[in-house]
């Protein structure tokens, strides 16, 4: 809990100002795009390579890199004044956004199985976990929206207090977070391996029966999260008349959403007993997200305060229906994994994610602009319901043993 909390309290607390500073040092719109299209390259292009490094090297090693980058990529930040080095600061940050996926969830998942076997419920956990990543990211962004305008030093303290949050994160990581026994061997075996842990990670995605249903689901739920994330500052600034109140009306939207969260990773467990499995508890979470999705876009004429309650109530439904069921489907992946490829599948999760949002990125857009920003959610909410038939007579799953590969 206290790792995840660390690690995503920095993106959490540099959401707000983000821009602003990056403006406010000089920088014009069109290169604040293009640095943020440095951290988004890096982190894509490094993904499943750290994925398989992790699988490879052990956790522990990996995570303390990520926390190293992350304190160096935001103290960069704090001082930075010039594009060269917020793209530098980016590089930093998209290689520690890269290698922070998975490592921990792999650890956290290989810890139980030691003490408990590989029937160890893993619900419990990994709602502790997702829920202190919402937390962490709802409270960071409120301080970081705040932060600057009652404390000296402007735009600069959040990544300032970032870089603190990852330095504790190291040490964390280095002093309190005892790893399993983990084959390793010289740095040579370990990099020339990667490739192939990768390979066999993205084979057993593509062929293994459980997986190849729930990797296309991540790349749904990523055209949502962009649908919202793209769509919805926009229309708040139509709301509110004013691009600076409409930032700060998202502000606060967001917030509601990572609440939401929360909410939704605590309630997963409780889903899934209540309605009779994983299975049937992720596709409840698909029916809340959708039936949220649907709302937003009903609701797209509204104008004033009755525009703004309805993105506030509608942000929260969907982050709620999303974390439902992105902590069951991330159960059933793991379940259906062994140690031995656990953080590469967790990344190729991620990166399915991605996929769907660069896609959601390319065609959401120019639909709003063509049809109205309703149009572009009634899209998602489809979408996203009709990924609820991926889950229409899933094969059984079953731990995988220690020495064993899922059957397809």
């Amino acid at each position: 809990m206290l790792v995840s909390l660390l690690t995503w309290l920095p993106p959490g607390l540099m959401m707000a100002p983000m821009v602003l500073l990056m403006t406010e040092r000089g920088l014009t719109i069109a290169e604040v795009g293009a640095a943020m299209a440095v951290y988004s390259a890096v982190s894509i292009a490094l993904e499943l390579p750290t994925g398989g490094l992790a699988d490879i090297a052990g956790r522990r090693v990996v995570l303390s890199v990520s926390a190293a980058f992350m304190a160096a990529g935001l103290s960069l930040m704090v001082v930075a004044d010039s594009f060269v080095l917020f793209a530098a600061a980016a590089v930093l940050n998209g290689a520690a956004r890269a290698l922070s996926s998975g490592p921990a969830e792999a650890w956290y998942v290989d810890t139980l199985h030691a003490a408990e076997g590989p029937a160890a419920d893993l619900k419990p956990g990994l709602s502790s976990g997702y829920a202190m990543q919402a937390v962490a990211l709802c409270g960071g962004t409120l301080v970081g929206g705040i932060v600057p305008l009652v404390v000296p030093g402007g735009l600069a303290v959040p990544p300032g207090m970032g870089a603190v949050a990852a330095v504790v994160l190291l040490v964390v990581v280095l002093f309190a977070l005892p790893e399993p026994p983990h084959p390793r061997g010289t740095l040579g075996e370990v990099l020339r391996a990667v490739p192939a842990t990768v390979a066999a990670g993205l084979r057993m995605a593509a062929f293994d029966a459980v997986l190849r249903r729930l990797m296309p689901i991540a790349v749904i739920f990523g055209v949502a999260l962009v649908a919202v994330e793209l769509l919805t500052p926009v229309r708040l600034a139509a709301l509110t008349g004013e691009a600076e109140t409409g930032a700060t009306a998202y502000a606060f939207v967001a917030a509601i959403g990572f609440a939401g969260s929360a909410l939704g990773s605590a309630l997963a467990p409780r889903i899934a007993a209540l309605l009779g499995g994983s299975v049937r508890g992720a596709v409840a979470g698909i029916v809340v997200t959708a039936l949220s999705l649907a709302a937003l876009a009903a609701t797209a004429r509204l104008g004033g305060a009755a525009g703004l309650v309805t993105a506030g109530l509608a942000y929260a439904g969907m982050f709620t229906g999303l974390s439902i069921n992105a902590l069951l489907r991330t159960e059933l992946t793991h379940l259906r994994v062994t140690s031995a490829e656990r953080a590469t599948m967790t990344s190729v999760t991620a990166m399915s994610l991605q996929a769907g949002a660069g896609l959601a990125n390319l065609g959401l857009a120019s639909l709003a602009l063509a049809l109205g920003t309703a149009a572009a959610w009634w899209l998602a909410a489809a979408l996203v319901l009709a990924s609820a038939l991926l889950f229409v007579r899933l094969p059984a799953v079953r731990p995988a043993a220690p020495e064993e590969q899922p059957a397809a």
